[in-house]
């Protein structure tokens, strides 16, 4: 299980308006908070493209990849979580931070996707629990309701074993690293 440099129960934004700040998370099972390392790699990344984007979080957990988003001045972020004390946490770290710019959406993401939406994203963050066989269905319903705005950056954090993940042809790989058990990939929509 990935963990931050910290003990267990905190997650801390590198960069931004929030740098250096420590926010509580549950601990609870299947939680696997992005590594500070990982997260530094991926804003690197997106380091041009961050500020002033709509950010969607399909399965949010700690936070940490919204919240560094935030911290980086997205100017929205929706988060996804299906655990109701973790969704709870994301809600009070929010307001710790004065955080008006994001909403928390509390169910499952596969069930929420699958509504639509009225507005894209610009930015998509795709880390699921691993050895679920979610991400395959929630790129399915990414493409199939309309969430990813013209030119969007997808990013897909998925266990290194994964074999059978089929990438839609507009999705142009931009980026792919692995560290240890897990292989991180950014994308950018291209359109239908």
């Amino acid at each position: 299980m990935a963990r931050n440099n910290l003990s267990s129960g905190q997650v801390r934004i590198i960069s931004g308006q929030w740098r250096s700040r420590k926010l509580p998370i549950q601990d609870l099972e299947g939680l696997r908070p992005t590594t500070d390392r990982v997260r530094e790699t991926l804003f690197n990344w997106l380091a041009s493209d961050i500020r002033g984007s709509r950010v969607l979080d399909c399965f949010a957990g700690s936070g940490a990849l919204s919240l560094e988003a935030l911290s980086r001045y997205a100017s929205f972020a929706q988060m996804f979580e299906l655990q109701k004390n973790a969704a709870n946490q994301l809600t009070k770290n929010l307001a710790t931070l004065n955080c008006s710019t994001a909403k928390v959406v509390q169910g499952d993401s596969l069930k929420l996707l699958a509504k639509g939406t009225v507005q894209g994203f610009d930015v998509v963050f795709i880390d699921p629990p691993f050895r679920k066989g979610l991400a395959p269905k929630t790129i399915e319903l990414l493409m199939q309701h309309a969430w990813l705005n013209d030119n969007a950056l997808i990013y897909l954090e998925t266990e290194s074993e994964i074999a059978d993940l089929v990438i839609p042809t507009s999705w142009h790989p931009l980026k792919e690293k692995v560290a240890g058990q897990l292989t991180y990939r950014l994308y950018q929509y291209c359109g239908q």
